[in-house]
């Protein structure tokens, strides 16, 4: 039996620009340790449709028709590897509710549907045990550990990889 799974996710437009600003505003502080640093003009509507301008596969994950955060394919790759890495967050007052998770499964229906993807990654901090529920919920396999990944939260952080198969 097809379990269905409500839309949670919908593209980006520039409309959502003032909307998404506003969020990224008040969950600052929040997302400061997972996030590389963000100047003044990150947290703009003007920079906001700059970015949903030039992020052709950024989405709004959805809490009914308000936009709670967003998931994203970045760096794709097409040719032999026709993949992508997988990126989200979830407003603060909204976490634990299942948004995130149902975010990846939609993201991942779209990228082995109408992108054609063969395989999604997605790094996470080492200590974001939240993050990592959610990847393994939606069938996402531990691939191992990268030093040094990513500059986040002022440092260069380890990250654990995962990777699944579409």
């Amino acid at each position: 039996m097809n379990r269905i799974i409500p839309a949670v996710i919908r593209p980006l437009g520039p409309a959502d620009a003032e909307e998404l600003a506003a969020l990224y505003a008040r969950n600052r502080d929040f997302l400061r340790p997972f996030e590389p640093e963000r100047d003044e003009r990150f947290f703009t509507v003007a920079e906001q449709r700059e970015r949903i301008a030039r992020s052709p596969h950024q989405h709004a994950i959805l809490d009914g028709c308000d936009i709670a955060g967003t998931i994203a394919l970045e760096n794709v790759v097409r040719g032999a590897s026709q993949s992508a890495t997988v990126s989200y967050w979830v407003d603060r007052d909204r976490n634990g509710r299942g948004l995130a998770s149902r975010a990846v499964a939609g993201i991942a229906a779209h990228a082995a549907g109408a992108m054609g993807l063969h395989r999604l990654q997605a790094p996470v901090l080492t200590d974001n045990l939240a993050s990592q529920r959610v990847l393994e919920k939606n069938g996402f396999e531990r691939v191992g550990v990268a030093r040094s990944y990513l500059h986040v939260g002022g440092a260069w952080r380890d990250h654990v990889l995962f990777q699944r198969i579409l």
